[in-house]
Parts: structure tokens; C-alpha cells; sequence
């Protein structure tokens, strides 16, 4: 991959230009292992070489280190030797940092690499951090990195505010097109978090990238997120995580791979030729899962082969998917049951679609292009409002 001269993330802006407010304020930092510059070097350690005075870090989902694993592997406060600073979890005992640690900054910088998927739990996390500061007065400066799946397509269903939950805080649709910095003005603008928000963006950034067009190296946010293009599948793969299906944990493949012992490929695959997907190529495999579902099985299913990016819809992959076992295999197909990402209550299906009725629509073998007809004109409306809040060109 060949490193872009003309670009720059938001941290390497910020860094260059080091603002009078830097210079002086208290500052806090949100990231994890992938904050990064291009040259590998961690914002936390970039921001004192700079002259910022850095007085603690908060720590997403999957712990500062980015070890812990998904859905409610909490992460104790710690402590960063090289820095002699604390390191406070927003996913353990808290999701959002307390009036206290805030009061001990002026200003929260957050530098988190983001998926473009309504359920990565970063963007929530980014905005109770938003929802806490406007209470405490503390400033938010977002630190902009790309949306790896490109900020031109856009797909899929607005979060029904009665599903609202961690993994969809916000009304968004599952593929939302933005930056984790035009998402922080989003959540200021539209949903009303009345934080004092700034954002650095990046410079040489189009909306028409893709990840590999930055010229940057793949660090992974996440422990199941290796490669770029795990999120582009991600937005529709996710949804597994909701049923007894597995979505890949457990094998060096994660969202890429998915089945289970029950599966009958030919049946399935039959299904799913009929539901118009396109740009993309189901190849049937089989695996064993070290950990998390089916541990130790053998499990028949698909390696999934994105062909055409610009023609894939990995949301109405996820559908097909899932409508094609829960019509096949009635008897085998579950519904994972909650506690899921501290929601105790509604099914994981029902707040990873955020919505309470699509599940059954899917169950019933509904036709998926009228249903996606349906959220067209909503969707339409978020496609304005995120222009609005656009910070790159095409």
C-alpha cells in the first residue's frame, strides 16, 4: 500500500497546528490501541511530545489494549506506566465518564476508529461521553478518522427510538456514511446533546474512499475486526450476533465466516440466490470454532467474497441471511435471549435491527425489497441531514 502525501488524519492536523487551547488546557483522551498516526505512533504519546498536558485516558469496549472480547467482557481503571497517568474504563462498572473525572479536565479529546456500523459500540460510547460533558461544561474535540467503508453509501433502517440501546444510541441507519467526527456533530446537531463540540478533520479525505484508498495501514480497533474489510461486511453480519448462528468468533475469520452444525448449505444457498444480492459470492466451508459459539463443532456454512463493493449491501446480506435459517431451519434457527450489551429485556435481534416488528416480517419470508422500501423516504431525510453536517468532499 502506498502512503498518500496529501493525507492527514485529524490527530496529525491538530499536532501540526497545536492551537493556543492545547497548549493550556487540561486534557483527557479517549482512545485505545488503533489511535495511531500513520508512523505507528500512539496519540497518547504524540500529545506531551507536542507540549499538551495529558491528566488521564478513557478506555472504550475491549479495554485500552483492545484484549477483551465482545458483549459485556467489562474492563477494570488501570493505570498507563509510560505516561504515569490513569486509564479509566467506559465499559465496566460505568459507560460514560462520571462528573468527576470530567471536572479534572477542560478538554476531552476523543481519537477512536470507528466501523461505519450503527452497533460498533464506539459511537455510543462517543456520545454519552457528549451527553456527560454538556453537563459538566467540559469540551469535546473529536480527532477524525476515515469511515473505512466509504461516506457515500448508506443503507438500511433508522433506530426506532424504543430499541434505543448501546449498540444504537442514535437515529442512524445501520450503514450511516459518516466519520466518527461527523457523527459527534450529527449526535450534537440532531439529537440535541448540547456539548461544546469541535472537531479536527482530516485533510485529503474523500468521501468516495474506501480504506485502502488512504494509503494507510489496517490497525484493528477491535479483537474481530483484522482486516478493513471485516467492516464492510460487518453491518450486515452483526446481526448473528442475535441468534444461534455463528458469525465467525472463535476462527482467524470473524464476520467473514458464518453456520452452524443444523445448516444445509444447498437449501440455503437456493434461498439466498433469490434475494437480489449482488457483488458479492457465498462459498461454502465448514469450521470449528475455538471459543464463543459452537466451540469445539463442526459447523457448515460460508465464506463470504465481496466482489463489487460499490454494488454490495451487506445489510441486506445480513437479512437474506437470516431470513433464509429462520425459514429453512424453524426447528435449529434460535433467537439468542437477552442480557445483551446491558439491555436485560428486549431480544439482541430486535435492538441490533432497532426496530420490534422486522424480526417477524424476516420470520415470515416477507419480500426484502419491499420491506427496504419502506425506510426509503426516512432514509432519504438522514441523507439530507448528513450533508448538512458534511465536512468532505466527494
Amino acid at each position: 500500500m502506498t502512503r498518500r502525501d496529501d493525507f492527514r488524519l485529524g490527530c496529525e492536523t491538530l499536532l501540526d497546528e497545536t492551537p493556543k487551547w492545547f497548549l493550556s488546557a487540561r486534557l483527557g483522551l479517549l482512545s485505545n490501541q488503533a489511535s495511531v498516526s500513520q508512523s505507528f505512533e500512539h496519540v497518547k504519546e504524540l500529545i506531551p511530545r507536542a507540549g499538551g498536558h495529558l491528566r488521564c485516558l478513557f478506555s472504550p469496549q475491549h479495554g485500552f489494549h483492545g484484549e477483551k472480547q465482545a458483549n459485556m467482557k467489562e474492563s477494570d481503571d488501570g493505570w498507563d506506566n509510560h505516561s504515569a497517568i490513569p486509564v479509566l474504563s467506559l465499559y465496566g462498572s460505568t459507560r460514560e465518564p462520571s462528573p468527576e473525572a470530567l471536572r479534572t479536565i477542560d478538554v476531552l479529546l476523543i481519537d477512536l476508529q470507528d466501523v461505519g456500523t450503527r452497533v460498533y459500540t464506539y459511537g455510543a460510547t462517543m456520545g454519552l461521553c457528549m451527553e456527560a460533558a454538556a453537563r459538566t461544561g467540559t469540551r469535546i474535540v473529536v480527532l477524525d478518522r476515515p469511515n473505512p467503508i466509504g461516506g457515500k453509501l448508506m443503507e438500511g433502517n433508522l433506530l426506532d427510538p424504543e430499541y434505543r440501546s448501546f449498540v444504537g444510541r442514535y437515529p442512524v441507519p445501520m450503514r450511516h456514511g459518516l466519520t466518527i467526527g461527523e457523527l459527534a456533530m450529527f449526535i450534537q446537531r440532531f439529537c440535541h446533546v448540547g456539548c461544546d463540540l469541535g472537531v479536527v478533520p482530516m485533510a485529503g479525505w474523500r468521501r468516495r474512499d474506501y480504506f485502502p484508498d488512504t494509503g494507510m495501514q489496517w490497525v484493528f480497533p477491535s479483537p474481530n475486526m483484522p482486516w478493513w474489510e471485516t467492516a464492510l461486511i460487518y453491518p450486515g453480519m452483526v446481526l448473528l450476533e442475535g441468534t444461534n448462528v455463528s458469525e465467525g468468533r472463535g476462527t482467524t475469520l470473524p464476520f467473514h465466516l458464518f453456520g452452524a452444525p443444523f445448516i444445509d448449505q444447498g437449501k440455503v444457498l437456493a434461498h439466498l440466490g433469490r434475494c437480489g444480492l449482488e457483488g458479492v459470492h457465498l462459498r461454502p466451508v465448514c469450521f470449528d470454532p475455538v471459543f464463543d459459539k459452537w466451540k469445539g463443532e463442526t459447523c457448515y456454512g460460508f465464506q463470504i467474497h465481496v466482489t463489487d463493493r460499490e454494488r454490495f449491501k451487506p445489510y441486506r446480506l445480513g437479512l437474506a441471511v437470516i431470513q433464509a435459517l429462520s425459514l429453512i431451519h424453524p426447528e435449529h434457527f434460535k433467537w439468542l435471549q437477552p442480557p445483551y450489551e446491558y439491555e436485560w429485556e428486549k431480544l439482541p435481534i430486535d435492538i441490533l435491527l432497532g426496530n420490534g416488528t422486522l424480526r417477524a416480517r424476516l420470520e415470515s419470508g416477507e419480500d426484502l425489497a419491499g420491506i427496504e422500501s419502506e425506510w426509503s423516504p426516512a432514509l432519504g431525510i438522514y441523507r439530507e441531514k448528513s450533508a448538512d453536517i458534511s465536512l468532505y468532499a466527494d
